[in-house]
């Protein structure tokens, strides 16, 4: 039952079709004078793909549809599918993509407007802020400008959208895609949010699909389900690399994708013909600036020093993650304000700074602990941060802050802080001193000698010239070979590393 609601709910909410369903947090005109095209002309089931066939038929047997508007005879205010074909045709002309009438992009449109005119109406407000901000970069990436859309589809105009698999952002990237693409982040950063880094962000990677699919449904497809999933629905469908023809083997999600940009490409087009527009007193995008920031600043310093509501001070900065903007080395960080507030910013901000000289503390967790004999860990093969972590009851979290690490790489040898105690009683550090030297010592020869296992045929000569003429004397001394010429396969010696090979 739950599976059949889902699917309900892919046929009725084609805003849902994000990366994995993302979840939310907190041109002109159209008219027509014939009359004659105003005739009443429905879409039949038997008209619909392979794919939207079998979400009908499962749809249909859910308890509840009884109680639904059957989708199959619905007809918004005469408004016929001829008028929509002349209409996508018009559209298909003044655009790069194929927006070619189907019975599955009819569906669409037709559920957007019957279901959701009062969704469209906000996101066209929305679209007032952040449009200018996507065909920016679109242009500067000679992108086609009505890509725009998709991130109205990938995250309904949601700056902090997150989906159930960890997409985020307005468009949706997931953690690898965004490191990929050089957005930063860590702990208290994460430019996934950031409007602008994470737009141009999508222009490259859009341009990277678009040049390896070459075209444009395809890449679309593979920035909603990886262009591995795309790869595979090309082969399964015997080479073919129209959208439309391996729709039925892309995953469920990426088969309804494309006709959800295209109905919201078209549903922006046209809003004024079906009576869409935005809602009036919204901030607009022209109504914010940006300002670079000299350190590291708390929202609540902000928010006493400007008077700026919070959340506002959030929904403009929402790649800030603790409500603190961390002074990273090497980056330049950014605050965004309502126009009128920055000048009052700026008078108070020499202040602001003066105020937040703490906040060296609130970062002081984040910051590596010196190294000290008795507060650190001699890392040996075979170790990990899961298990050294488990043997100092610690978390992997604080064993990577204390320690400064931003990976799992790990090396033999190094030493890692392990707790973040100062003091420690005489008599056991005493007794850890000691085992310590054993374990250094086990590690240095490790580090200064290698092993090799005896072959057939093997003499203590033949050995000495395979590692460079090595003395026989120093192989007998090494292992304990006094007295002995014949070494039996399998065995295992002792060779000191030269320092070629050391420093190697």
């Amino acid at each position: 039952m739950k599976n059949l609601l889902i699917l309900y709910l892919l046929i009725i909410s084609p805003h849902l079709l994000a990366q994995n369903s993302a979840m939310v947090f907190s041109k002109t005109g159209y008219s027509y004078s014939n009359p004659s095209l105003l005739e009443s002309y429905k879409i039949s089931v038997s008209q619909l793909t392979p794919v939207d066939q079998n979400l009908h038929k499962k749809a249909k047997n859910l308890l509840l549809a009884k109680n639904l508007i059957p989708l199959d005879g619905f007809d918004s205010d005469n408004f016929s599918s001829l008028i929509l074909k002349e209409q996508l045709t018009k559209l298909d002309r003044s655009t790069p993509f194929s927006v070619h009438h189907n019975a599955t992009l009819e569906r669409f449109i037709r559920v957007y407007l019957r279901d959701r005119k009062a969704y469209l109406n906000r996101l066209i407000n929305k679209s007032i802020y952040y449009f200018p901000v996507f065909e920016q970069y679109l242009d500067a990436y000679d992108l086609p400008i009505e890509l725009k859309y998709l991130a109205v589809v990938e995250s309904a105009l949601n700056p902090v959208a997150i989906s159930p698999s960890g997409a985020k952002g307005l468009w949706q990237f997931m953690y690898g895609t965004g490191m990929d693409y050089d957005l930063y982040i860590d702990s208290y950063v994460d430019e996934r949010f950031d409007i602008m880094k994470s737009t141009q962000a999508a222009c490259a990677y859009l341009k990277d699909l678009y040049e390896s699919f070459g075209d444009w449904d395809l890449a679309l497809a593979a920035y909603n389900s990886g262009p591995g999933n795309v790869r595979k629905a090309i082969k399964r469908a015997g080479g073919k690399n129209n959208y439309w023809e391996i729709r039925q083997y892309l995953p469920r999600e990426t088969s309804s994708y494309v006709p959800a940009f295209y109905a919201t490409m078209y549903l922006f087009t046209h809003a004024e013909y079906h009576g869409l527009g935005p809602l009036k007193g919204e901030i607009s995008y022209f109504e914010t600036d940006t300002i670079q920031l000299k350190g590291g600043l708390t929202f609540e310093a902000i928010k006493k020093n400007t008077g700026i509501n919070m959340d506002v001070l959030r929904s403009f900065n929402p790649i800030y993650k603790k409500d603190l903007i961390p002074e990273l080395r090497g980056k330049t960080m950014t605050l965004t304000l309502p126009v009128d507030l920055i000048p009052r910013f700026i008078s108070s901000e020499n202040d602001l700074y003066n105020e937040v000289m703490n906040i060296e503390n609130i970062f002081a967790s984040s910051k590596a602990i010196p190294i000290t004999a008795f507060n650190s860990y001699l890392v040996t093969d075979g170790d990990n941060l899961s298990s050294i972590a488990k043997k100092h009851h610690i978390s992997i979290a604080q064993l990577k802050t204390w320690n400064g690490l931003d990976s799992n790489f790990l090396i033999s040898g190094q030493r890692l802080v392990v707790t973040d105690r100062k003091e420690q009683d005489n008599g056991k550090r005493k007794k850890e001193d000691q085992q310590e030297k054993l374990l250094t010592q086990r590690v240095n020869d490790k580090n200064q000698f290698t092993s090799y296992t005896v072959e057939h045929g093997d003499t203590l000569f033949k050995i000495s010239r395979k590692f460079g003429n090595i003395p026989i004397s120093e192989l007998r001394a090494l292992n304990d070979l006094d007295n002995v010429n014949y070494l039996k396969p399998g065995t295992r010696i002792k060779i000191k590393k030269r320092a070629a090979d050391q420093q190697s």
